[in-house]
């Protein structure tokens, strides 16, 4: 009798963790967080008003779009011109509806000729997480 009650429990935890696992984390008919990484190159001579445009931008966005969760800009150390985005969006419709934005279509209207070049990845969320400073 013993026997059976631990192959029992032990198939119910399997279960369990078999289930957890394939949720990662978010409930039935939420989607994980659409993230997304940048990479741009910006002409030299473009590179302030790339950056004041895109500064407007980032700050419209986080402050009008409840579907915009983060969006971060940085430069690689010593050599300004080359940009990186992290961009994390509630959802893919946050995202489309951010590409949608009037802010969004006024920056990339904007800045169509600073951009040298511009490399957009598409990722596998692992783990989000952060702490405020």
């Amino acid at each position: 009798m013993k026997t059976k009650q631990m192959l029992r429990l032990a198939l119910l935890l399997t279960a369990c963790c078999f289930f957890l696992a394939s949720q990662r984390g978010y409930p039935e008919g939420v989607q994980e967080p659409l993230v997304r990484l940048a990479e741009l190159e910006i002409f030299t001579d473009q590179l302030g008003a790339y950056t004041a445009a895109l500064k407007e931008e980032i700050a419209t966005s986080v402050r009008v779009e409840p579907g915009v969760l983060t969006l971060y800009a940085v430069s690689v150390k010593d050599h300004p011109e080359q940009i990186r985005l992290f961009e994390a969006y509630r959802d893919s419709s946050a995202y489309h509806a951010h590409l949608q934005s009037p802010h969004f279509k006024k920056y990339k209207e904007q800045t169509r000729l600073m951009v040298k070049s511009l490399t957009l990845l598409e990722t596998d969320t692992i783990l989000l997480a952060s702490k405020s400073r």
